[in-house]
């Protein structure tokens, strides 16, 4: 089946038509436009690169979370908008183990890390095996120091390489730098990406796990700003 994806959930923006496992087509920026600008656009040119149109897809897939409340909400809408006409089925995909699935066939542990501000990163840890992702914990919300000291006494140890992937990268990785088995994904594997969401999106396929555009949600690992400042204002009054 030809799946489209979509991932928005940070900075970066990219759109993927993924088939049987393969890539049939990908696009992605890194650039500070809002993805309300980019993510139509984008699916429109890969569609008319891989010389298909919308009713060539038989499903599609969007990373729900965690990240930005702003672009999840925009691919979440972008997503309704094109399965609606056509009652195409869904799947949302972890933003973080989309990141996991770029590394599939490493013999890793993969540490994916989200910009969360104030020192703070969504986080989940990811162990790769014999080709496979096998989940460690589940997504969360924790201080660096914190997910530092964790990575120190359970993988600091260990043979395996612990691989720090994602927009967070550059904020998390001076907690862990002198760590010897720690490193930092290369630029090209380092952020979310679509084809990553489309390969995990094919799994959930063929194990039945798919939505349709309405019961499709965000995945908030905490309220948005606005609504953590209402919540204080109101426990302080």
């Amino acid at each position: 089946m030809k799946i489209l994806s979509m991932e928005c959930s940070a900075t970066p923006a990219s759109v993927a038509v993924i088939e049987d496992g393969k890539v049939l087509a990908s696009s992605f920026v890194n650039v500070k436009l809002t993805h309300s600008q980019t993510l139509m656009p984008m699916v429109e040119n890969i569609l008319n690169s891989a010389k298909l149109n919308i009713s060539d897809i038989d499903g599609l897939a969007i990373s729900n979370g965690p990240g930005s409340f702003t672009g999840v909400r925009i691919g979440i809408s972008a997503l309704k908008g094109i399965a609606a006409p056509k009652n195409l089925p869904c799947a949302a995909v972890s933003t973080l183990r989309a990141m996991a699935e770029n590394y599939r066939g490493t013999d890793c542990y993969i540490c994916a890390v989200m910009d969360a501000r104030c020192d703070q990163v969504y986080n989940a840890i990811f162990e790769i095996k014999n080709t496979e992702v096998i989940r460690i914990c589940e997504d969360r919300a924790l201080m660096c120091n914190e997910l530092a000291e964790e990575i120190i006494n359970n993988y600091g140890n260990t043979d395996k390489c612990v691989i720090i992937v994602g927009d967070g990268t550059d904020i998390f990785f001076p907690f862990v730098e002198n760590i010897n088995n720690v490193r930092k994904a290369s630029p090209s594997l380092r952020f979310q990406n679509a084809v990553g969401v489309g390969l995990v999106a094919e799994h959930k396929f063929k194990n039945g796990n798919i939505l349709s555009a309405d019961a499709l949600l965000p995945f908030y690992l905490r309220l948005p700003q606005a609504e953590r400042e209402l919540k204080q204002k109101q426990e302080n009054t």
